[in-house]
């Protein structure tokens, strides 16, 4: 599923209009990235956990040469899935 298909999809389940549905989208990927750029944790109870996470600098090889290269430390963005949507998938 695509993100025009999800959209479509959240449009026919809640009976809005697409355009309402695809803001109401955008709006949510906006405040999801937002609050985890500033630090912060989302906590949706029982669908799951946004969080970042750093991931420490290390090594690492370049796969066509073979020669070590260093890759930086960095923040990656993480999803933690709740019970109750573990349990939907099971």
């Amino acid at each position: 599923m695509n993100k025009t298909e999800f959209i479509e999809a959240i449009a026919e389940n809640a009976d809005v209009p697409k355009t309402t549905a695809a803001k109401v989208f955008d709006s949510m990927v906006d405040v999801v990235s937002s609050r985890l750029k500033d630090g912060e944790q989302i906590t949706l109870i029982g669908f799951g956990t946004f969080l970042v996470r750093h991931r420490e600098a290390r090594k690492g090889r370049n796969p066509r040469t073979g020669a070590e290269i260093e890759i930086k430390a960095s923040n990656v963005p993480s999803f933690k899935a709740g019970k109750a949507l573990k349990d939907a998938v099971n």
